[in-house]
């Protein structure tokens, strides 16, 4: 069975994985700064946005990929992946700006947003299908 959805999302969330990488790399070339963040606040900033994709992506494509194996409605699973990847999008640029700013928090608020509702909705589909034999 393929996973279309799942699919979609985890390669555009490759391609933004190598786009923060990038960032990161032509900031280590432009600056200098070859192991670390260099006490540098904008390479930190570079640095964990990669970081954080890394901490929030696989959980997100574990969950699509479950809900999409249980048969859920792709409309929404196509909702809630294309909404994540904006949100992992917004949080780098934001990074890049004075905080707060809309950015961040917005990118921020709707990975949260998204991994809930993800979890959420794994969880009550895990537990509609308790006790029915497999």
């Amino acid at each position: 069975m393929t996973l279309p959805v799942t699919m979609t999302i985890a390669g555009a969330l490759a391609l933004v994985s190598l786009w923060l990488a990038t960032r990161v790399s032509a900031m280590r070339m432009n600056s200098g700064i070859t192991d670390g963040d260099g006490g540098d606040k904008r390479m930190q900033a570079r640095v964990r946005a990669h970081a954080n994709l890394t901490e929030y992506a696989p959980v997100v494509l574990i969950l699509l990929a479950l809900l999409e194996l249980a048969g859920q409605p792709a409309t929404w699973l196509w909702a809630a992946g294309a909404l994540f990847v904006l949100g992992r999008l917004a949080h780098p640029l934001g990074l890049d700006r004075p905080a707060p700013n809309p950015l961040r928090a917005g990118g921020i608020l709707v990975t949260w947003g998204v991994t809930l509702v993800l979890a959420v909705w794994t969880l009550a589909v895990a537990y509609t299908h308790v006790g029915v034999a497999a």
